[in-house]
């Protein structure tokens, strides 16, 4: 006799909202996870009064009001825009590129005139059948922002050098003509008040969450528990790697606490040249408009993935791709293992997605169990 009608492995955004529809249809649930914490990568540290994004910055947007609705329902977000900055050696950007930033680069005023110089240095290049990311991004934007904006940032992100990354990573480069800092083009935006881990608490209301537990060190035992397992980690690991190993990229974070009231003046500012070794510097303070005497920042640093990282970023080339559909092809046979988020579907997914995801999901299986 089962305990439970669910064991949701991984307590982040899927497997909260997961967990969240189906204790409100009366199933009972239990969650567990292999971290000291909740929440996944959402989760926040309180660093006196700060709430420091411990896996990287998460900034929730989206067009889709329902989500938007959803989210809100427990808890208020609040009305923070994201727009970041670009540091290159001591200049200084707007972005995402904007009419601001061609400022910065040309002082051109108008529309045209950006258009005009962009058009100008794409024409001088004669590029016709980019044969990597470089000649991609020089084909869309010209010299000076692949240079000064792209170049270096990019190699950091992926560890190797522009020219030996595929073009379709950069399929377009969005150049905005308006003075509009705001990255995204999303209606819905912001941060909840108070943090995520408040979300994640009131998603997870009710139900039973062991943490320090890994599936894998009791598999046998735990499946057992639950008439049905929602598995929310890496889809190779479930198999033990019987195809070898799903690629990512990692990251690295160093936090800091400064005895300053304000670091950088900004939420999130880029650094884009190769020899700066961190992407950005993220201050946390920002994000919920803080105003404590001291600030909390972090440096993020990519870097190769290897068992015991943390997976970040999926390496979805032809080589990871097929090995991805051989696991796929085992996961779809599977009657009473449900495998979802960004880990178990290997795919980068924005939150907002993470939300409808596990929505559709979890709406499908409670139809079909009835």
């Amino acid at each position: 006799m089962t305990e439970f009608d669910f064991l949701i492995v991984g307590s982040g955004l899927f497997g909260a909202v997961f967990a969240h529809e189906c204790r409100k249809a009366g199933k009972k649930v239990l969650v567990i996870d292999r971290r000291q914490h909740s929440g996944g990568n959402v989760y926040c540290e309180n660093v006196n009064g700060i709430n420091v994004h411990k896996y990287g910055a998460h900034i929730f947007h989206t067009n889709d009001k329902p989500i938007w609705d959803y989210v809100n329902s427990f808890v208020t977000f609040n009305n923070y825009v994201n727009s970041p900055l670009a540091v290159y050696k001591d200049e200084l950007y707007n972005l995402p590129f904007n009419m601001n930033t061609f400022h910065q680069l040309w002082k051109v005023k108008t529309p045209q005139e950006a258009k005009a110089k962009i058009a100008e240095q794409v024409a001088a290049l004669n590029i016709s059948d980019p044969q990597n990311l470089e000649e991609q991004a020089l084909s869309l934007v010209g010299v000076d922002i692949y240079e000064k904006l792209i170049r270096g940032y990019t190699e950091k992100q992926w560890g190797r050098k522009a020219s030996e990354l595929p073009a379709f990573i950069i399929k377009r480069l969005p150049l905005r003509f308006t003075y509009n800092n705001n990255y995204f083009n999303d209606k819905y935006q912001g941060i909840p008040i108070g943090g995520y881990n408040l979300l994640i608490e009131r998603l997870l209301e009710g139900i039973e969450v062991r943490l320090n537990t890994d599936f894998f060190s009791a598999r046998e035992e735990l499946s057992a528990l639950a008439k049905t397992v929602v598995f929310t980690g890496q889809l190779d690991e479930f198999y033990n790697y019987r195809f070898g190993m799903l690629e990512y990229r990692s990251l690295r974070f160093e936090h800091q606490e400064l005895a300053t009231d304000n670091y950088q003046g900004n939420a999130v500012v880029n650094y884009t040249e190769r020899e700066v070794p961190y992407t950005r510097i993220i201050e946390h303070k920002h994000f919920e408009f803080g105003q404590q005497p001291t600030t909390v920042i972090t440096k993020e640093y990519p870097q190769e993935w290897t068992k015991g990282l943390e997976p970040y970023y999926p390496i979805n080339d032809d080589t990871n791709a097929g090995v991805y559909k051989q696991y796929k092809a085992l996961a779809d046979k599977e009657t009473d293992v449900i495998f979802g988020g960004r880990l178990a579907e290997y795919r980068y997914y924005d939150m907002h997605q993470v939300v409808g995801s596990a929505l559709h999901m979890v709406r499908q299986h409670l139809k079909t169990s009835e």
